[in-house]
């Protein structure tokens, strides 16, 4: 998944154009679809190269917020949603109430729900096993895939205050229930990104990716870049 951040349309066309083949998604970061200029013909650039889109997590929560919930599933159906993205990371939500707006919303699209907060105590203190009922419910509620929320500066969520990854909390998770390729994982970061690959394969999926960062990411992912190098290549392997 690719995060969109307002970036002027001609920049976001040629990206689209040159790297469709490496996106699955294209996220329209905040509330940046609201105020962007040439809105719909950004959807028209990735409608026409076969990426699919949706709109961030937080203008949901905004609509939500204003009690206007109809108003935002008209909003995602006029602009041709397939997917729609449901969170809680900023507003005072139970996951209860996020199940039930991603159940809602299943009846007319395939949504992607988020789990943690992007509030750095909460995440910090949010415990494994909370983790994993909070992902079991979005899916049993009909999320097609779950967000494992880290801010684009790589901060909150499954991620601590300095950056480094709350290893624990990720390996609690995969060695639940759950299966690991229902899940998104953000990883706006180079070691993040690396990682994943090192510990998932080159198929993880992977979010919050630069506009940047899409062809220094598919090297990641093939073993063309230093950390990951020897992980691809039969008997070597890099310990540290």
């Amino acid at each position: 998944m690719v995060i969109d951040t307002g970036v002027p349309y001609s920049f976001f066309s040629d990206v689209i154009e040159s790297h469709a083949d490496h996106i699955d998604f294209v996220k329209f970061g905040w509330g940046t679809s609201v105020v962007t200029a040439n809105f719909h013909k950004k959807l028209d650039v990735v409608k026409a190269a076969n990426v699919d889109f949706y709109l961030g997590g937080t203008l949901f929560e905004k609509y939500v917020l204003q009690d206007r919930f109809e108003e935002f599933r008209s909003l995602c159906q006029a602009y041709g949603c397939t997917y729609v993205e449901v969170s809680n990371g900023t507003i005072d939500m139970t996951n209860d109430d996020k199940a039930d707006y991603v159940k809602q919303l299943s009846e007319d699209f395939r949504v992607i729900s988020e789990v943690g907060s992007k509030n750095q105590v909460k995440s910090d203190t949010m415990a494994p096993n909370k983790w994993i009922n909070h992902i079991q419910s979005d899916i049993d509620a009909g999320a097609v895939l779950v967000t494992l929320e880290t801010r684009e500066s790589g901060r909150g969520g499954i991620c601590r205050s300095n950056g480094e990854l709350r290893y624990g909390l990720i390996e609690e998770i995969l060695s639940s229930k759950i299966d690991h390729e229902r899940l998104l994982f953000e990883a706006p970061t180079t070691d993040l990104q690396s990682y994943f690959v090192r510990r998932l394969g080159p198929d993880v999926n992977l979010g919050n990716i630069s506009v940047t960062e899409i062809i220094p990411l598919e090297t990641i992912r093939l073993g063309l870049r230093s950390e990951t190098l020897l992980d691809f290549e039969p008997g070597f392997h890099d310990v540290d």
